[in-house]
């Protein structure tokens, strides 16, 4: 996918005065997509619906999440697909028919491929600081082990826009968290998880109000735009 085109209008903001529409991906325990739920209850992600949650496991924990928040859900399963690209456009045209701005990968384990008119339209939250401990096969677990087996010092989590790599796209946001001798997995784990619960939904609330331009691989994130900015930027 072109990363290196540069994008020069803000992802996300437009004229339209409705809610901003995301689709959320999971696989398993669902945990990224109750946080969500959860911050949006709270009044946390104003302006922002979740308006489809799309599974690729019929056995996921997660589904009841979706289930008892109402949110439209669809179980959409890789082997029922000769190819990786026909099981992505199953998936992309329910979010075209949802009228999503937005998708969100939330422990979602199998890998996509993004249609042009999704470019910079899909992010992944990964539990590490990217480009370290991050491509194919480090995931949940696997990442943490992998860290403390390192030695390293910091860890944390990072948000970044979907490629057609594994864990390739811009960098969007980071947050770093200590690894502590006596880390086991879990601990790590948890640590990062606590962040990814504030950083996530931070994100998508600037790409909601057109807060995010990508230069590049660099990802830009614009200062706030008061009505009085936005009415001379208009003029």
């Amino acid at each position: 996918m072109g990363t290196d085109q540069k994008q020069t209008e803000p992802i996300g903001k437009s004229g339209a005065k409705r809610p901003f529409r995301i689709a959320v991906l999971i696989s398993g325990g669902g945990t990224t997509l109750r946080n969500l739920i959860q911050k949006k209850a709270a009044g946390l992600l104003e302006g922002i619906d979740i308006v489809l949650v799309i599974s690729s496991n019929p056995a996921a924990a997660g589904i009841q999440y979706a289930q008892q928040a109402g949110i439209p859900l669809q179980v959409i399963q890789r082997k029922e697909f000769p190819n990786q690209e026909a099981f992505s456009e199953a998936i992309f045209q329910q979010c075209r028919q949802a009228a999503v701005d937005l998708v969100v990968l939330g422990g979602f384990l199998k890998q996509l491929t993004v249609p042009p008119d999704f470019e910079l339209r899909v992010v992944n939250i990964h539990p590490a600081l990217i480009p370290a401990f991050c491509g194919k096969g480090f995931y949940g677990r696997h990442v943490h082990e992998a860290v403390l087996a390192y030695g390293a010092k910091i860890s944390g989590c990072t948000v970044h826009f979907v490629d057609n790599e594994y864990d390739h796209g811009p960098v969007i946001a980071q947050r770093a968290v200590p690894v502590l001798d006596d880390d086991t997995p879990e601990t790590l784990a948890a640590r990062v998880f606590a962040e990814e619960c504030e950083l996530y939904p931070e994100v998508i609330r600037l790409i909601a109000a057109g807060r995010v331009r990508v230069e590049g691989r660099r990802v830009r994130i614009l200062p706030p735009q008061t009505e009085e900015s936005h009415a001379s930027s208009s003029s």
